[in-house]
């Protein structure tokens, strides 16, 4: 049992019941039970997937500082540690910062939210005059900062009040956010006219889930609270006031090990920390920001 679904299924007064994360709707149908625990709900209003039930935001954060967090096995991150994917994460870090700027979107400040270990940063370091971060991990801030990029630890309420950027990303971050609108609504405030918010998140329309059906990986609980497809994510973000939303292409690199894993395989050494691309996994897409 790892951390994570020790501190939910053992403390049942730290789970809640929510509304809809996005547009606070009660109206829901139950298409996944993932647990004995955990359901996934899909909001009958705006169609949104979400937890249901979740743990208490304040537990959540507390495991997300744990420094067993990002160091697998029995009791963090996946079944792998966050450095143990180090070179398939950089693989797809690198294509993808290369497809931002094939379509304009580097130069000038980038913040990246929820910046891990900084392996995004460091890929960022040729394209981007100031690179920042924040982490929720102190351990994980420690080591971003390694890469010559400023880190704040702790949310975006961390980020200075007169902080602004060219280019807001967060990948893989959304699906942890409990009020997504509000924490879009706080990067707009923080990302400079003319400038582009960038979000990644598992793709709960794309082949693969639909292929796997509740065993699809980015089920994780208790950790993911909402799920979105390309549809869901552009509504989002046209609510908080971005414009010209589109869809990025993001190719995501695995460690083969992580993919055995999954099925239950163990694999030579040789051959686990080879990195396989796997296609459908992620949705990405970005918006302009303008400050009227």
């Amino acid at each position: 049992m790892t951390l994570l679904q020790t501190s939910a299924a053992t403390v049942p007064d730290q789970l809640e019941d929510p509304a809809c994360p996005i547009c606070q709707s009660e109206r829901r149908a139950l298409p996944f039970r993932l647990s004995e625990t955990y359901c996934v709900a899909r909001c009958l209003e705006c169609e949104v997937h979400y937890l249901y039930p979740r743990l208490v935001e304040s537990a959540m954060q507390l495991v997300y500082r744990e420094p067993s967090y990002y160091q697998g096995g029995e009791s963090g991150y996946a079944d792998t540690s966050y450095i143990g994917q180090e070179p398939a994460l950089r693989a797809t870090f690198k294509r993808f910062v290369r497809n931002l700027a094939k379509r304009g979107l580097c130069g000038g400040d980038l913040l990246e939210v929820g910046c891990g270990y900084g392996y995004l940063l460091d890929e960022a370091r040729s394209f981007f005059r100031h690179r920042a971060g924040t982490e929720f991990s102190p351990q994980g801030g420690e080591i971003a900062r390694g890469t010559g990029a400023e880190v704040w630890v702790g949310g975006v309420e961390q980020l200075p009040a007169d902080g602004s950027f060219d280019c807001v990303i967060a990948t893989q971050v959304i699906e942890h956010v409990y009020d997504p609108l509000p924490f879009l609504r706080r990067l707009f405030s923080h990302t400079k006219s003319g400038g582009h918010i960038i979000l990644a998140t598992p793709d709960i329309g794309g082949a693969l889930r639909k292929f796997m059906g509740r065993s699809w990986p980015s089920f994780k609980v208790p950790e993911h609270v909402v799920y979105f497809d390309f549809s869901s994510l552009a509504a989002l973000m046209q609510q908080a006031g971005l414009r010209e939303v589109r869809r990025l292409p993001y190719p995501h690199a695995f460690p083969l090990r992580l993919i055995a894993a999954k099925f239950g395989l163990t694999l030579p050494s040789s051959l686990g920390g080879l990195n396989v691309w796997v296609p459908a996994t992620t949705v990405a897409a970005y918006g302009k920001v303008f400050h009227d």
